[in-house]
């Protein structure tokens, strides 16, 4: 699929600041299923993108933007060609071991219902079966609801209230999946909508699971599918903190206002 993209942060600011350092995960890295045509980052204030390279392989750009400022613009532009695989990936970079990925954080720890949860839902099931099971049993649980959760809901509390947001079905998934001894990983991207919708006011937010002798497949429980050529991958993390698309700091000021518009199209056919 030919996906073209625009997103748009910016913030506004209640009183001048008079810095802000940030850290960007928004450049998708190539690998087989996701070939970049074009892709740009701009900031609308004298600031040199500096890239480099985290611990999992992400592309990372920092900056610092000196005051005072009243307001912050971060821009992306890309063009990318994808290939729907099942899900299965081929030919991305890997930084880190797989053990690694059976690791626990604060967002993602499985407590006793959703270790329970997950061993009901694989129910003796070879290993595919089991995660797609997984998959739309947490799909059927769980209600998305923009308005209950924030960054910091852990994968219990999520699950508790049975809502959330793809980072929360997410976090779910990753702890479950990780409780079945299958190493996991968070996803941060973006995703065009089956419904050919075309504006969106986020990214979004999917897990990685590896399974022996297939690899890492691409798992989105918020739409209970696999990852698709509708999706471009962008930063992957232990969960969303290590993935986020963008991390940062400001000096000075009190309150800051944040705007996001996220426009996904279908690009042009190709020959």
């Amino acid at each position: 699929m030919h996906l073209k993209l625009q997103h748009t942060t910016r913030y506004t600011y209640e009183t001048p600041v008079r810095g802000v350092v940030q850290m960007l995960r928004l450049t998708p890295r190539p690998y087989d299923g996701l070939h970049v045509v074009r892709w740009r980052i701009d900031v609308d204030h004298d600031a040199t993108l500096k890239p480099s390279e985290d611990s999992f392989g992400n592309v990372v750009h920092s900056f610092c933007a000196e005051g005072p400022l009243d307001a912050l613009t971060v821009t992306v532009e890309g063009e990318v060609l994808t290939e729907d695989t099942s899900g299965i990936l081929h030919g991305t970079l890997e930084r880190l071991p797989l053990g690694l990925y059976l690791r626990q954080t604060p967002l993602t720890t499985a407590d006793r219902t959703i270790a329970d949860f997950a061993r009901d839902a694989a129910d003796g099931r070879d290993q595919l079966d089991a995660l797609h099971a997984l998959m739309a049993a947490l799909s059927d649980r769980m209600t998305f609801d923009v308005d209950v959760t924030h960054v910091h809901t852990t994968a219990d509390e999520a699950f508790a209230d049975a809502k959330g947001v793809c980072q929360d079905f997410a976090h779910i998934f990753i702890a479950a999946a990780r409780s079945l001894r299958f190493p996991a990983r968070y996803v941060s991207g973006y995703m065009r909508q089956a419904d050919g919708r075309e504006h969106y006011e986020a990214g979004h937010g999917w897990a990685e699971v590896h399974v022996p002798g297939v690899g890492w497949i691409g798992f989105d429980p918020t739409n209970a599918i696999c990852a698709t050529d509708a999706y471009i991958r962008v930063a992957i993390g232990l969960d969303y903190l290590d993935a986020s698309p963008v991390r940062g700091v400001r000096t000075g000021g009190a309150h800051e206002t944040l705007d996001v518009s996220i426009q996904v199209q279908h690009g042009a056919s190709q020959q």
